[in-house]
């Protein structure tokens, strides 16, 4: 239940991605106060990291949102945001570094919402490497910002288990819709004292690894529940990746989708081979186990099913990948 005086904070908010616009985009449903929005127009949207096309920029301005974009927080930002005379100030995926000048300016202090449960997954990818690691669990973490990076104290958190087939997009708007509700228990309970939050056991933290275009290459000596895992993070960008080699010249092959074999072929075979099983399935051996190709694209063409591929490149089957 929100409160009169939670509502009527004068509430800056400062978010870039998907997730931070619904968030946003919940707190202007619930009227809360929000007088600016800080967003970095540059990076927004993120077509190519996340799933859905929401503009923190543009749901501001539809709700009549005064947009703030500064470069740096310099001298000249830092009072531009302190005449706006902030009691709160909510951050959510929002890509730049707040100085303390900044973090000091509100009464009720800067609060953020980062997608685990901290200090586990500090850094800017949480949930990619959630995934990427076979987490089964993780969460959502409310927390007052300090000058270090994600290493402030924790107000509020929920875990959720993640799905087995759970694609990060999929994993991202959940844990958008939980942060969102999370937050709307948290702040009146804050702002009204009723809670206190308390330090990280910093011997606990993991740091995020950077997302990188290179690390879609697929290892096949990897098991293949590891390369699933691969796949379900790092769609839809990077993606996940191999080399084939065509006419002698190694060809990128992008495999847009894919799913765990139950085949065990033991000894048999290489791993990275592309065979086609008793029940015409197109198989790859990993280091244990088998992923199953569904689609594919090679670099320069189209997006096509497997069987389409192969019609077209029969050559494939019993090829190494690399």
């Amino acid at each position: 239940m929100q409160t009169k005086k939670a509502i009527g904070l004068r509430t800056v908010f400062m978010g870039t991605s998907s997730f931070a616009a619904i968030i946003l985009d919940r707190l202007i449903q619930e009227k809360y106060n929000i007088v600016s929005v800080y967003t970095n127009i540059g990076k927004e949207p993120e077509k190519k990291k996340e799933a859905h096309d929401i503009s923190v920029k543009a749901l501001a301005e539809k709700n009549g949102i005064k947009v703030l974009d500064p470069k740096k927080f310099d001298d000249a930002a830092i009072k531009e945001l302190e005449q706006q005379q902030p009691d709160l100030l909510i951050v959510a995926a929002y890509g730049k570094i707040l100085p303390e000048a900044v973090l000091s300016l509100p009464g009720f202090g800067a609060i953020n919402i980062h997608p685990s449960l901290l200090p586990k997954y500090r850094g800017p990818s949480p949930v990619q490497n959630a995934i990427l690691n076979g987490e089964t669990t993780t969460g959502t973490t409310i927390m007052l910002m300090d000058k270090g990076v994600d290493t402030g104290e924790i107000i509020a958190q929920e875990e959720i288990a993640i799905g087995s087939d759970e694609t990060y997009p999929e994993l991202l708007l959940r844990l958008s819709a939980v942060s969102s509700e999370l937050l709307l228990k948290t702040l009146p309970l804050w702002v009204e004292r009723k809670i206190e939050s308390h330090p990280q056991d910093s011997s606990k933290a993991t740091l995020c690894q950077l997302i990188e275009r290179s690390d879609g290459h697929v290892i096949w000596s990897e098991d293949a529940g590891s390369i699933y895992d691969r796949f379900r993070a790092l769609c839809p960008w990077p993606g996940i990746f191999t080399f084939w080699e065509r006419n002698g010249t190694n060809m990128r092959l992008k495999l847009n989708s894919i799913s765990l074999s139950d085949i065990d072929f033991g000894d048999m075979h290489f791993e990275g081979e592309a065979i086609m099983t008793d029940s015409g399935k197109i198989t790859v051996k990993a280091g244990k186990g088998a992923i199953i190709l569904e689609g594919v694209q090679l670099e320069g063409k189209n997006k096509v099913s497997i069987s389409d591929f192969i019609n077209g490149n029969p050559g494939f089957l019993g090829s190494v990948l690399k």
